[in-house]
């Protein structure tokens, strides 16, 4: 369990695969991680606001077990503070690609960020899967020197957003 930021209610948050019934916390949390963060995502908040609770219920569903996808999130037992997810690569079967990374403002800086990319490590590991790999758009510095810190290394290679033509990701991996 991570510890949770110095407030007056710190709860440790609990770092685990998502569940079914975590579909309305983590629409909450898409929808935080959208507007904090809009160009390290592949959706808008508005376009994110507008798909309906079902679609967000059916894709939680669908990432709770399995081996192709999964989601981890940073539950201390109120609002989902952070998340993870993890998928497999067509034509590399030793690869995991990390997406969707973030933890909440208030929560960062303690490990969280660790603890999530651990687990999706964990399950990559559990699957045959011994690489990860993440993108992060250039000039996302904070990004880049947390990553590092958790052992990415930088390949040298940059694809162009997969949404904005004007920016490039550069993508990093480490063992899971």
């Amino acid at each position: 369990m991570i510890s949770a930021p110095t407030t007056p209610v710190a709860r440790p948050a609990t770092v685990r695969r998502v569940r079914p019934e975590d579909a309305a916390r983590m629409r909450a949390l898409r929808l935080e991680m959208l507007a904090d963060s809009p160009l390290a995502f592949l959706e808008t908040v508005a376009e994110a606001a507008a798909r309906p609770h079902a679609d967000y219920a059916a894709r939680i569903a669908s990432v709770a077990d399995g081996t192709v996808t999964a989601q981890f999130v940073a539950d201390p037992g109120g609002r989902l503070v952070g998340h993870a997810g993890g998928t497999v690569v067509p034509g590399e079967p030793e690869l995991t690609v990390i997406y969707a990374v973030y933890v909440t403002p208030t929560w960062r800086g303690n490990g969280l960020l660790g603890a999530l990319v651990d687990e999706v490590a964990a399950w990559s590991r559990a699957c045959g899967r011994p690489e990860l790999m993440l993108e992060v758009v250039v000039g996302n510095d904070r990004a880049y020197r947390a990553y590092r810190k958790l052992g990415f290394v930088d390949t040298g290679v940059r694809v162009p957003h997969p949404k904005i033509p004007a920016l490039n990701e550069l993508q990093m991996r480490r063992p899971a």
